[in-house]
C-alpha cells in the first residue's frame, strides 16, 4: 500500500512539473499575408467562412485555442497536430507554392473533405462549426472544381 502511494505521488508530482513545459503558440502577428489562399483566388465569403471554421485552425499560421490546451501533455498534442496540419498544407503560404502543388493541394483537399478524412474527427467533436453539413461540403468541393478549372486555363484572381 505505502508502494502505491509513493508511485501516485510520484506521478502527481510529473504531471504538475510537465505543466510549465509549453509548446509554442501557433500565431502570428495578425498581419493580413499575401500568400495567402484568398489572395491567390477568388474565394466566396461563405466559402471563406466554412475554410477558417473547419481548416485555419491547423492549416495556417493562427490558431484559435481552446482552454484545454493548456492542460499538458494536449498542448503538446495540439501542436502536433498543428504542426503536421501545416506541413500538409497552410493556406497563408499557400501563394508561395509552385502551380502544379498549388493544383495537387486543391485536389487533395477535395479528396478529404468528400472521404470525410477533414476535419478530423477528433477536431470536429470538440469544435462544433467545424461539423460540417453535406451542403458546405458541397460549396467547397464546386469552388476547388471551379478554382481548378481556372488555374488550366491559366487565369485566377
Amino acid at each position: 500500500m505505502r508502494k502505491i502511494k509513493i508511485v501516485l505521488l510520484v506521478l502527481l508530482g510529473v504531471l504538475v512539473l510537465v505543466q510549465f513545459i509549453r509548446p509554442a503558440k501557433n500565431q502570428s502577428t495578425g498581419q493580413e499575408l499575401t500568400t495567402d489562399i484568398s489572395k491567390i483566388y477568388v474565394v466566396p465569403d461563405d466559402v471563406q467562412t466554412i475554410l477558417q471554421n473547419a481548416c485555419y485552425d491547423c492549416h495556417s499560421n493562427n490558431t484559435r485555442y481552446p482552454w484545454y490546451v493548456n492542460i499538458e501533455p494536449i498542448g503538446w498534442l495540439m501542436a502536433g497536430h498543428i504542426r503536421n496540419g501545416k506541413k500538409e498544407l497552410n493556406f497563408n503560404e499557400y501563394g508561395t507554392y509552385s502551380s502544379k502543388r498549388q493544383r495537387n493541394k486543391l485536389k487533395r483537399m477535395k479528396e478529404q473533405i468528400e472521404e470525410n478524412k477533414m476535419p478530423l474527427s477528433s477536431y470536429a467533436l470538440m469544435h462544433r462549426e467545424a461539423r460540417l453539413t453535406a451542403y458546405q461540403k458541397d460549396q467547397v468541393t464546386k469552388w476547388i472544381d471551379s478554382t481548378l478549372n481556372l488555374t488550366e486555363t491559366g487565369s485566377t484572381n
